[in-house]
């Protein structure tokens, strides 16, 4: 069974930039060094009842 390890603030806060360039998930996981699931992840996680991620 694979274990998952949770995402710095840092790459959390790396996440928000990309997305605010409208860089792919794809190209901002392999910048932070994890893979596009994590992100995609990390951005289902924090949508809110609209489907909007924080700062949108």
């Amino acid at each position: 069974m694979k274990k998952y390890k949770q995402l710095t603030s840092e790459q959390r806060y790396a996440i928000y930039l990309g997305l605010e360039n409208g860089d792919t998930q794809r190209t901002i996981a392999s910048l932070i060094g994890v893979g596009p699931s994590a992100v995609s992840r990390e951005l289902q996680r924090n949508k809110d009842e609209r489907g909007a991620t924080r700062g949108d």
